[in-house]
């Protein structure tokens, strides 16, 4: 994928999935795989072993990565997920919402 629909700290509202609905922001995006971590979206569960930190042990909740075919920009006008257009302005590319018009800096 050249050119990135979705960046770190976008908004992000997920359209499939269990999370089906759900908003939330983008930790980090891997191009490779074509997946990104999103912020209390795709919980599981992780068992961290005892250490000096957690003498006991602990279950903790962390997101797994989410295919970015099941997440779109959140448009805050409509609230709704977004379709981007790339608009040149001033030599630079901007992504732009194809309904609204509102710019994703």
């Amino acid at each position: 994928m050249s050119v990135k629909r979705i960046k770190k700290d976008d908004e992000v509202i997920v359209i499939a999935g269990k999370d089906n609905g759900k908003t939330g922001k983008v930790i980090s995006v891997n191009e490779a795989t074509q997946r990104a971590l999103v912020d209390n979206i795709n919980m599981r569960k992780k068992t961290i072993r005892k250490s000096q930190q957690f003498p006991e042990g602990k279950i903790m909740d962390v997101p797994a990565p989410i295919h970015l075919s099941n997440i779109m920009l959140y448009d805050p006008k409509t609230k709704k997920g977004a379709r981007i257009r790339r608009v040149r302005e001033d030599g630079k590319s901007v992504r732009v919402s194809v309904k609204t018009g509102h710019r994703f800096e």
